[in-house]
């Protein structure tokens, strides 16, 4: 007599659903997803073959605005991976509007790579500083959206929030946004200082989540934050 091939629905039912619920599926991929959109900001960077010492430092120059959109973008993607993380150590478990608006999330953020080359090619164009600062306004709009589901679901997390703890964390997921429109606006004026915004914003963020930090009734809220 062969032994019968598990059914099914043999497990538990409360089994079947911490293996659903268990966020570590949403995080790997995830995680490959910015490994690729980093991987893909450096491939964006290509030095001609076979040049002459002039012609190899007149390429290296007109290469320094891709450079530059590389480190903006860089960072700017790492601050976002950073924030990803923080949040997903205060998550149980994830239900399916989770990974939607995970997923809904990256959506923009995948954009970031077409938003540095448009500005690494076209730096000192206005239509190149706004379509990047779209990109990583939306980019932001998700992020909170994320943070505002997550943050009023208590039985998906390791420890519920309490109002204080949630408007800080909105307050860190929103800031980005007014240095992405303030960049935005002076780009028809000065496309140098747009440009030098869009580099400043992750210093700028940090800076802000380590003022939050030093206060006494934000410390530990921020605490959550890197």
């Amino acid at each position: 007599m062969t032994e019968d091939a598990p059914s099914k629905d043999s497990d538990p039912p409360l089994a079947v659903a911490e293996r659903r619920g268990n966020p570590e599926r949403v995080l790997t991929f995830t995680d490959g997803v910015f490994a690729i959109i980093i991987t893909i900001l450096v491939l964006e960077i290509v030095v001609p073959p076979d040049l002459g010492e002039q012609s190899l430092r007149s390429s290296l120059d007109e290469l320094a605005p891709s450079l530059v959109a590389w480190v903006i973008s860089f960072l700017i993607t790492g601050m976002y991976w950073v924030w990803h993380r923080d949040l997903f150590t205060q998550v149980r478990v994830v239900n399916r509007q989770v990974i939607w608006l995970n997923l809904l999330f990256l959506l923009p953020v995948a954009l970031i790579p077409f938003g540095a080359s448009l500005l690494g090619e076209y730096h000192d164009e206005p239509i190149a500083l706004h379509v990047y600062g779209a990109v990583l306004i939306t980019a932001s709009l998700m992020r909170i959206l994320l943070y505002w589901y997550v943050s009023r679901k208590p039985g998906i997390l390791w420890r519920a929030p309490d109002p204080h703890n949630r408007r800080v964390g909105l307050s860190v997921a929103a800031a980005p946004i007014v240095v992405y429109v303030l960049a935005m606006a002076v780009a028809n004026v000065s496309p140098a200082l747009s440009l030098a915004l869009y580099f400043a914003l992750p210093l700028l963020y940090f800076a802000y989540v380590t003022f939050l930090r030093s206060r006494p009734d934000s410390s530990e809220e921020a605490d959550d934050f890197s």
